[in-house]
């Protein structure tokens, strides 16, 4: 008889709400329906985000069983959920519990949305990966394209006013705060937006534009504009944006110090 792989991400956040549940009874109902009642991490999620998606014309039945189904059809996806998360605990000084992210945070659940998007987006359902990247917008004002490719370990810091263009790449291990454009130059068409590597620091409101590659490894300033390649392992910073000085270490997405010394 097969049994059940054990899910220890799944198995925390059930612990710690369990724990939330019983020291706040007001949230017991929410957190019960949200979390208790599921015996999986994507069964809760699909749960989660279809609630939040929920419109007058498109339910949050129709949408959770759309969502479940591309849980199951790009298998990828659940590692990419759990690595998020781990994220999110490891690199945010504000958290240190699973079931916070899970619950609250609008950069994991807008970049849960965006997992969904781009799977319908890669199995020719565009059209509904479209409307996915609209309500995605108009909830969490974080628009991103469902054809851009987005690694795992990612941490979107708070992520309001987040833009990430079609043919845009991103990396594993990279943390991106809020206001950060990942776009293109103007009208033209084809590869157009920035290739971000991995273990990446992209600090909030920086604008990176066009086919550009960012290295592995390297920290761009906030409110930095970045028009050209930036070296792996470097730190960039200004307008435009000019190598002032080498990050502390080898992926500054995971220690996220956004302070830097010129050299």
């Amino acid at each position: 008889m097969a049994t059940t792989p054990i899910d220890p991400v799944w198995q925390r956040i059930h612990r710690e709400t369990q724990q939330v549940a019983q020291q706040e009874p007001l949230l017991a109902s929410f957190l019960h329906a949200t979390i208790l009642n599921h015996n999986d991490l994507e069964s809760a999620l699909s749960f989660h985000l279809a609630n939040k998606l929920d419109s007058p014309t498109v339910s949050s039945m129709l949408l959770r069983e759309i969502i479940t189904q591309a849980f199951a059809s790009c298998t990828n996806i659940g590692k990419s959920i759990r690595d998020d998360l781990l994220a999110i605990e490891e690199r945010d000084s504000a958290c240190n519990r699973l079931d916070t992210p899970f619950l609250y945070y609008k950069g994991f659940h807008a970049l849960q949305i965006h997992r969904v998007a781009h799977c319908l987006w890669g199995s020719g359902r565009e059209a509904l990966a479209l409307f996915f990247q609209n309500k995605m917008s108009e909830e969490f004002a974080v628009d991103i394209h469902p054809a851009a490719q987005l690694g795992s370990g990612i941490m979107l810091d708070h992520a309001t006013g987040l833009v990430i263009g079609a043919t845009a790449v991103v990396g594993n291990n990279v943390s991106i705060l809020q206001s950060v454009t990942l776009g293109g130059t103007g009208k033209e068409e084809g590869d157009r937006h920035p290739k971000v590597g991995n273990g990446v620091l992209i600090s909030a409101g920086a604008k990176i534009l066009g086919n550009i590659r960012i290295g592995d490894g390297a920290k761009v300033g906030a409110g930095s504009v970045v028009l050209e390649d930036v070296p792996p392992h470097t730190t960039v910073a200004g307008v435009p944006a000019k190598v002032v000085g080498t990050p502390a270490s080898d992926q500054p997405a995971l220690e996220m110090d956004h302070a830097f010394s010129c050299d």
